[in-house]
């Protein structure tokens, strides 16, 4: 069925909206996340090193998280923006948008690339990496991160290109498109990286190898959407010289998604740092095996989240301001159901979960350290959810600086220190209570802010 125009945002029910535009987008990020997991379990499996190379794999993420910050600072920022131009019926701005958001992503992606490659080293040791005790032996898990990294920096341009135009044509009126290009993107990785990994004997470059050349076909899908003249936006020579009015209101938009993934970044290698002090190489690959199997339920929440993006920002710009709400309160509840659902899995099954991963024989320790920490990782999944939409609600109707606010106070101002002090007293322990007791404090922080801003936003003329 085609995608209809995008002033249906204003006029059609907000559950029948949220389905079309959320449903999608969910589906996209579970099969991302089973992507993750599937290239896990090939990565996890590879003979005689699967064990290093999974421990490489969440060595390398922090990096990979840095990249996707920079992505959503363009890609989120444009989309909420686009969004709001349509429900303000000035498509002309919003091709601009457009415009300048390839632009951006093309500029950020080559500079990330060069940057990344001149200093790979020297990131992958503060980001928790072993040397080589013989440099290249591959004894270490800096060999198996830099072999990883190196093809992932090299396609990073393409990466950013494929994740910020698929936003904003999700944002435009075509979800499914959106989708489609997502399930494209994963069944060729899935098809791809065995045969990169195994076949061809690539080891874990070629599950890197695979993931590039899969965003490369979706990403020539994208840019015909855009180039073909049929849509409500298009990509036009024009437009893609930089405004700074429109640059500076992506970045503002943009900035909350922004420092949520930098700051992830952050957390992650002071995570894998305290894993490696209590626990070695092993414990930063049974955080890695613990974060994928998160993932299922964030992803899953964020598709929430992109359904609820466009249906929020096209109806505060068309000032209807009862739709807003009736969006917001139909998304928290949805994410609060898949949290539980979650949490109540993880618990009764950590142990099948996390064998999926690795072979018992090459990596018992690890596994137990990730029964253990899953089960201690879900403890505040229940009300995780609700944090999520409240915070992804304030950036869909432009209030960065409450975003942001949210953003910050999680991973900055609860979960850092928490990091920092906890295992000092309960060991490896502590690193994992850290996550759901800065969960909790996040929640409560998300409440108290929804009580204070929520009538004001609704009643703002922006």
């Amino acid at each position: 069925m085609a995608d209809k125009n995008p002033s249906e945002l204003g006029t059609e029910p907000i559950r029948s909206l949220l389905n079309k535009y959320a449903v999608p987008a969910i589906i996209s990020m579970i099969v991302s996340s089973l992507y993750n997991i599937i290239d896990s379990i090939y990565i996890g499996h590879i003979p005689e090193n699967g064990d290093k190379c999974i421990t490489a794999l969440a060595i390398a993420f922090p990096l990979m998280n840095l990249s996707a910050a920079f992505g959503s600072l363009v890609g989120a920022g444009g989309s909420t923006l686009v969004s709001i131009k349509l429900g303000e019926k000035d498509n002309v701005a919003a091709n601009w948008v457009l415009g300048n958001v390839t632009t951006l992503n093309i500029i950020i992606g080559m500079a990330i690339m060069t940057l990344g490659l001149f200093f790979m080293d020297e990131i992958l040791i503060l980001f928790g990496a072993s040397a080589d005790s013989v440099p290249g032996a591959g004894d270490g898990t800096i060999s198996y991160a830099r072999e990883f990294m190196t093809i992932i920096l090299l396609g990073n341009t393409l990466t950013h290109l494929f994740f910020g135009l698929n936003n904003v044509m999700r944002a435009s009126g075509n979800p499914n498109k959106a989708m489609n290009n997502t399930l494209l993107t994963v069944l060729l990785n899935i098809i791809l990286a065995p045969i990169f990994i195994y076949v061809l004997g690539l080891g874990i470059a070629g599950a890197a190898l695979a993931t590039i050349t899969a965003q490369t076909v979706s990403l020539i899908l994208l840019l015909y959407h855009f180039l073909n003249g049929k849509t409500v936006l298009v990509l036009e020579k024009d437009k893609l010289a930089l405004k700074p009015q429109i640059v500076k209101a992506i970045f503002s938009i943009g900035i909350a998604p922004f420092m949520l993934n930098s700051l992830a970044c952050v957390v992650t290698v002071l995570m894998n740092n305290s894993f490696k002090t209590y626990g070695g190489d092993s414990a930063i690959g049974a955080y890695g095996i613990v974060n994928r199997v998160l993932t299922i339920g964030a992803m899953i929440v964020l598709g929430f989240n992109q359904g609820m993006q466009p249906i929020a920002g096209y109806n505060y710009g068309a000032r209807k301001m009862d739709r807003v709400a009736n969006v917001f309160k139909t998304t928290c509840m949805m994410a609060t159901i898949v949290m539980i659902v979650l949490f109540t899995v993880c618990q009764l099954f950590p142990e099948r979960i996390t064998s999926i991963f690795i072979e018992e024989k090459s990596g018992e320790e690890l596994l137990q350290m990730a029964s253990n920490g899953l089960r201690i990782g879900v403890l505040a999944m229940p009300i995780v959810g609700f944090q999520m939409v409240t915070s992804n609600f304030f950036q869909s109707v432009g209030k960065a600086k409450i975003s942001l606010f949210m953003s910050c106070t999680r991973q900055l101002l609860i979960l850092v220190p928490m990091i920092l002090t906890l295992p000092k007293f309960f060991g490896i322990d502590g690193v994992w209570f850290a996550m759901p007791a800065s969960d909790f404090v996040a929640s409560m922080v998300a409440l108290i802010i929804l009580k204070t801003q929520y009538k004001k936003v609704l009643q703002s003329k922006r």
